[in-house]
Formats: C-alpha cells, sequence, structure tokens
C-alpha cells in the first residue's frame, strides 16, 4: 500500500516539476490517465488475475466518456440560464443516468 502511494505521488511530483523545464511534455504526461495506468497495473500485481484486470481496464475506457456528463449542464449554463448549483445538481443526476448506462454495457459486454 505505501509503494502504490509513494510511486503516485512521485508521478505527480515529477510531472510538476518538469512543468516548468518542459510544459509540453509535462502537459502530454498529465492529460495521460496515469491513475488509470497505475490502478490496472496494481490491480493485476495484486490479484494476478488478468481477466479482472481487463474487466477493470474495459470499464475505465467506458467510464471515462459516461464522466463527461457531469460537465454537460456547465457547458449549457449560459444558455439554459443555470446557475452553479443548478448545473452541479443537474450534472450529478446525469452521471447517475450515465453511470447506468454504463453498467448496463458491461453487462452487455460480459
Amino acid at each position: 500500500m505505501i509503494a502504490k502511494i509513494i510511486v503516485a505521488a512521485s508521478v505527480i511530483g515529477f510531472a510538476s516539476w518538469l512543468a516548468d523545464k518542459k510544459p509540453i511534455l509535462a502537459g502530454f504526461l498529465v492529460a495521460m490517465p496515469l491513475v488509470s495506468i497505475l490502478a490496472i497495473l496494481f490491480s493485476y500485481l495484486e490479484h494476478r488475475d488478468a481477466q479482472s484486470t481487463i474487466t477493470f481496464a474495459k470499464s475505465i475506457m467506458l467510464g471515462v466518456p459516461a464522466s463527461y456528463f457531469f460537465f454537460i449542464p456547465f457547458f449549457l449554463a449560459e444558455r439554459l440560464h443555470l446557475g452553479f448549483w443548478q448545473s452541479y445538481l443537474a450534472g450529478v443526476l446525469l452521471l447517475v443516468v450515465a453511470f447506468f448506462a454504463h453498467r448496463a454495457v458491461m453487462q452487455f459486454l460480459a
């Protein structure tokens, strides 16, 4: 557990340090799904279950676009005259809907 925390903190710290010297490279590293990359690796190393890890990776891949639904009300806030809390609540509700869609797709793929 401690090793996982050290690796994750090191990646974040390295990206922050690199941002001063090579901001384009640092931006690319930060844009990468580093949490997903590390979580998939750690999951496999801990459980040694390739099929479970593959399912985990598929769930992440489908979960990323589903998570974007949270941001839709913020993009439409001015047009729909929504304040922060209205946008936030609508985003959370859309995220709940997206979760059920994600779950249904994952069950279909299983």
